[in-house]
């Protein structure tokens, strides 16, 4: 029942529109007369006000003709850079940009799943429940449209987000925590070549507490990474400042808060044996969630898979996404795989047929709950 052309030109047309983060207000619109001309009740928040976006998230609600739960449908309408004037093409059956950009699937091929299921629900009026939608906006870099999502608003317990690049049929129950760490080491400058003894390195205070970090993969739930590091002025100068930017994720909260504790403590360690200073700031940017595989979000999604021919299994992400923010929220949520490839890159490319099984299986959900 899926439109197969009219949902591979809408997602054309939703890619040619511009979405960087923060200035996602032309989709929004654009998106917003969609869902209205189908018969959403379509209001946009106040978050793009707080967060200095041009828009806020887009939440769109749809009464049910039915006595089934509501549920709620979710992607991000911000794209990552360059993502703009992006020119896609077709060829062999998948989409690409033309090499310049990336494509923007990353999470447009969500939304035109969406919307495309919802087309058919109403031109074949057949039954559903309550239907809720968020766009949300600034998800690159922050999950923040999510986190200042007015949750009064929704009424949902179950949401669903198609905003990984698994297979169709792959549903996350398991996503990571992250901290973002950043230090800044203060030490004291000195003429390099004259008095290098009166003068404290910050590169090298932040040199000595990097080597003794445990770093990368610590374990199968963690992973640390050291991302940026800024000091120094010029050669002949022993570096009086040294900036360091880091992150932390576990799918354990207590594993997170022990690895970014560690981080800390090499940093004021390394201080302490050079006489330097270090200002350390721990910043919990979201947190984990899990979802138990026989909860009932997992078993209806797994029928719907069934039901329209997809093998459905259960997954960990190592990235974050809006769905720690639902669950965090009190909304049980699962990120579900609509074949997005190196999303990201400017090999980004969808194959036409996951897109369409992206599409058949939210229609297929909300038979589900209806």
């Amino acid at each position: 029942m899926i439109n197969q052309e009219r949902l591979v030109n809408a997602f054309l047309e939703y890619v040619q529109i511009s979405s960087p983060t923060k200035k996602e207000g032309e989709f929004a619109r654009h998106i917003t007369k969609i869902l209205t001309e189908i018969g959403f009740e379509v209001t946009v928040d106040d978050a793009g006000e707080k967060l200095g976006c041009d828009t806020g998230n887009v939440i769109a609600k749809m009464k049910g003709n039915t006595g089934g739960a509501p549920i709620l449908f979710s992607c991000h309408m911000d794209t990552v850079s360059p993502g703009e004037n992006i020119k896609p093409i077709i060829k062999d059956g998948v989409i690409y940009s033309d090499g310049t950009t990336i494509l923007g699937g990353d999470d447009k091929a969500g939304i035109a799943a969406i919307v495309e299921a919802i087309k058919v629900i109403k031109e074949n009026q057949m039954p559903h429940g309550d239907l809720e939608i968020v766009f949300s906006i600034f998800e690159e870099g922050g999950l923040h449209g999510a986190k200042n999502l007015n949750y009064d608003e929704i009424h949902a317990k179950h949401a669903f987000v198609l905003d990984s690049g698994g297979d169709p049929g792959q549903v996350i129950v398991q996503g990571p925590a992250q901290d973002k760490l950043d230090f800044k080491v203060i030490g004291r400058p000195a003429h390099a070549g004259v008095a290098p003894e009166e003068g404290i390195s910050a590169i090298m205070v932040a040199s000595e507490a990097i080597a003794n970090m445990t770093l990368l993969r610590i374990d199968a739930e963690t992973t640390a990474n050291i991302g940026r590091i800024e000091g120094g002025t010029v050669t002949n100068i022993v570096a009086p400042e040294c900036v360091v930017k880091a992150e932390a994720r576990s799918l354990d909260n207590d594993k997170l808060a022990k690895q970014s504790a560690h981080m800390v403590e090499c940093f004021e360690k390394a201080a302490e044996k050079f006489g330097a200073k270090v200002e350390c700031e721990v910043a919990r940017m979201y947190s984990a969630f899990n979802v138990a595989t026989d909860a009932a979000i997992v078993k209806n999604v797994f029928a719907a898979c069934e039901a329209v021919g997809l093998k459905p299994f259960t997954a960990s992400s190592g990235g974050g996404s809006d769905t720690n923010v639902f669950n965090a929220n009190g909304i049980m949520a699962v990120n579900l795989g609509i074949g997005e490839r190196k999303p990201h890159t400017l090999e980004e490319h969808l194959h036409i047929v996951d897109l369409v099984n992206a599409s058949k299986l939210v229609l297929e959900i909300i038979k589900q709950y209806a």
